[in-house]
């Protein structure tokens, strides 16, 4: 089992930066990547990024590349999700997760384990 909490959540202005962490406990050699989610209000959850834990390989979703940058701590087990240029439809519950194993797609919500998620909410 990998057990994994988020933190660094919390309101920012349109144009500012959050900064998002993920500490993963338990048998997180068995990881083969982490990645973040979010979903808003109404809305289904949405793929942000992913990274390769071996590698720091990482994937964007359009909706955020060039704005968020996904980085992954060894040491600590920790992923981060710095957030820059924030907008309010940047809004939602962030979660990460861990996968186990390679699927073939970067992309997919396919993870074997989830945190709890962290509010973010962009003010205009």
């Amino acid at each position: 089992q990998v057990q994994l909490v988020e933190s660094g959540g919390g309101l920012a202005q349109a144009g500012g930066s959050l900064r998002l962490s993920c500490a993963a406990s338990g048998r997180t050699f068995s990881v083969y990547a982490m990645g973040w989610f979010r979903q808003a209000p109404g809305k289904e959850r949405e793929f942000i990024s992913t990274i390769v834990w071996s590698s720091g390989r990482s994937y964007y979703a359009d909706s955020v590349r060039g704005r968020f940058t996904i980085s992954r701590d060894n040491v600590r087990n920790t992923v981060y999700l710095q957030m820059n240029s924030l907008k309010p439809e940047d809004t939602a519950v962030y979660s990460c997760a861990a996968k186990r194993y390679y699927d073939g797609n970067p992309y997919t919500q396919n993870y074997d384990y989830w945190g709890q998620g962290t509010q973010v909410t962009v003010s205009s």
